[in-house]
C-alpha cells in the first residue's frame, strides 16, 4: 500500500515557476515508477511526465519537454516536478501516481496502469 500526498501548487504568473512535490508513504516506494498527470476543467486527464523507480529513465509529454523536469529522491520517498516557463494553458489540477514495476527502466504514459494516486494540487497560471 502506498499513499501519495502532493504539495507545492498555487497561483503564478505566466513565465513563472513552481515545484511540485509528492510524498509517498510505505516502504516500497523505490519499487514504483512515478508519474505526474494533470486535468483541467472539462478535459481528460493528461500525461505530464514519468520517471522509473531507479530514476534513470524519464519521459515527458511533448508540450512539457524543456520546461518541466521530473526527479525523485528514494531516500526521502519523494518525487518532484519542477515547472518553468509556465503558461496559462498549464492551469490544471496536478496528480502524482505510482505504478509498481519490476523493471528498473519502466515508465508509462497510460494513467489506467497506475496503482495509486494522490489527491491532486491546483496549479493556476495567470496571463
Amino acid at each position: 500500500q502506498v499513499q501519495l500526498v502532493e504539495s507545492g501548487g498555487g497561483l503564478v504568473q505566466a513565465g513563472g515557476s513552481l515545484r511540485l512535490s509528492c510524498a509517498a508513504s510505505g516502504r516500497t516506494f523505490s519499487s514504483y515508477a512515478m508519474g505526474w498527470f494533470r486535468q483541467a476543467p472539462g478535459k481528460e486527464r493528461e500525461f505530464v511526465a514519468a520517471i522509473s523507480w531507479s530514476g534513470g529513465t524519464t519521459d515527458y509529454a511533448d508540450s512539457m519537454k524543456g520546461r518541466f523536469t521530473i526527479s525523485r529522491d528514494n531516500a526521502k520517498n519523494t518525487v518532484y516536478l519542477q515547472m518553468n516557463s509556465l503558461k496559462p494553458e498549464d492551469t490544471a489540477v496536478y496528480y502524482c501516481a505510482g505504478l509498481y514495476s519490476g523493471r528498473s527502466g519502466y515508465t508509462s504514459r497510460n494513467h489506467h496502469l497506475y496503482d495509486y494516486w494522490g489527491q491532486g494540487t491546483q496549479v493556476t497560471v495567470s496571463s
